[in-house]
């Protein structure tokens, strides 16, 4: 039954893959990029952030 898609079939599955894939990188690049861009300033931890009280 799954050998039975023709051309059309094959080529949506190609698409599905591309777009599943772009979206990866884009999680990817999102998860690792900096999250916030330091001028000159102490360079930023991300989420990780220590408060001491005054």
């Amino acid at each position: 039954m799954a050998g039975d898609a023709g051309p059309g079939g094959a080529r949506e599955v190609l698409l599905v893959l591309a777009v599943a894939g772009a979206g990866l990188a884009l999680a990817v690049v999102v998860a690792f990029g900096p999250w916030h861009p330091t001028a000159g300033g102490p360079p930023d931890r991300g989420a990780a952030r220590t408060f001491n009280p005054g």
